[in-house]
């Protein structure tokens, strides 16, 4: 149903306060494994060939599993928004830098190691790569990733350091819409500026799933709105007029025989979705497991693609594909689980705890004054003290 906004618009005590949604945990699991299917069933890496094992259909079906990016960044927008509220800048930065980079350190490393030790799939190119991949900005400086998957990051760093201007000057409602409203422009903009710098940071393909996100999640912070709703349905239909473009960049020749509707159907299902959850639909599923399955996601999508690959291709003649498949796909969600509770929470904490003693210092000393030393005295001119030495009858005359 569509809301229109009250006579009176609510002041604060109309923000209303939710449990956690762990249905948003669940949805992240759910993207991680579409891409995980496009990976290892669509994609020939591993099998050499296509993988005749599985049926037509699996294998179909598996092509479109590219579309949990879109779903990870539709999720992005509205996750972001929702913690970046009430925040400073320092704590947006501490919170997203003890978040990403821990796991993918380890993430980087492991998969370096696996295609040093096994090149059969693909190299590790060499170290200075691996090394300057480990700051997670390799795509701006032209080196290629480690893992193909990565390229996501780079998108999601950019949506960061965009929405950080705005934590900048303090997340709010109105300035929340404003950002919406310059980057769907920019977005649009870009295609005709012949701007590269504009195309790089309007981001145009991707930049309607992160603009929709945050407007859902006004809708559930708030209520929707007539202006709310607009906002989701002009970024829903920018999505669906750059979804042609996404088929052939993950189908290449395929794309010509590929039927468009479950692509565009699947992008109305995600965004239906998102609705019922900013509508409040899913406030009351409140199953633990689903928070445990979401801190599993990032890991998993960091570590699954090369690393299986590699498995794949060391135990395709041995193991039948219907049960090489799945004995991969829990061999990555356990070591995934390694990671969450022996690298991303400890470390995560760790520097998590250092940035902020940082961040607390840079601010100390930026708001200490600075203690200016007394100005010397000025000698004064004979002239000035032998007039100020005259006595005030003399002065009066």
């Amino acid at each position: 149903m569509l809301y229109a906004a009250p006579p009176h618009p609510p002041g604060p005590q109309a923000e209303v306060r939710r449990p956690r949604l762990r249905v948003l945990d669940g949805l992240r699991l759910l993207a991680a494994l579409m891409v995980l299917a496009y990976h290892y069933i669509t994609l020939h890496d591993g099998w050499g060939d296509d993988p005749q094992a599985f049926s037509p259909l699996v294998h179909h079906l598996s092509e479109y599993g590219w579309l949990g990016v879109e779903v990870f960044f539709l999720i992005s927008g509205f996750v972001i928004c929702m913690s970046a509220w009430g925040r400073s800048l320092g704590d947006f930065v501490t919170s997203r830098v003890s978040r990403l980079y821990p796991a993918y350190w380890v993430a980087v490393l492991l998969t370096a190691a696996v295609l040093t030790v096994w090149p059969n799939v693909r190299s590790a190119d060499n170290w200075e790569t691996v090394l300057t991949n480990l700051t997670m900005l390799q795509q701006g400086l032209g080196v290629p990733d480690v893992d193909d998957a990565y390229w996501t990051l780079f998108i999601e760093l950019k949506f960061y350091l965009l929405f950080a201007v705005v934590v900048f000057r303090g997340v709010t409602y109105r300035r929340c819409v404003l950002f919406c409203g310059l980057w769907t422009v920019a977005g649009v903009v870009a295609l005709k500026s012949n701007s590269d710098l504009l195309s790089v940071w309007a981001i145009a393909p991707y930049s309607p799933y992160f603009i929709a996100g945050i407007a859902f999640y006004l809708m559930y912070r708030f209520r929707p709105t007539v202006l709310l709703w607009a906002i989701v349905a002009v970024s829903f239909l920018l999505a669906q007029h750059y979804l042609r473009g996404r088929l052939v960049m993950n189908l290449g020749a395929k794309a010509d025989v590929a039927q468009g509707w479950p692509v565009r159907l699947a992008v109305l299902a995600a965004f239906a979705l998102m609705a019922a959850i900013a509508l409040g639909w899913f406030d009351k599923l409140q199953w633990r497991w689903l928070s445990t399955a979401g801190s599993l996601t990032y890991p998993l999508y960091l570590l699954h693609m090369y690393v299986g690959f590699t498995l794949i291709d060391l135990l395709r003649d041995r193991v039948p594909a219907p049960v090489l498949l799945p004995g991969i796909v829990l061999l990555m969600l356990a070591l995934s689980w390694l990671v969450h509770r022996f690298v991303e929470r400890p470390l995560g904490r760790k520097l998590r705890t250092s940035m902020q003693k940082s961040v607390e210092e840079m601010r100390f000393h930026s708001r200490a004054k600075a203690v200016r030393a007394p100005a010397p005295p000025v000698e004064k001119s004979r002239e000035i003290v032998r007039e100020e030495r005259k006595p005030d009858a003399e002065l009066l005359r």
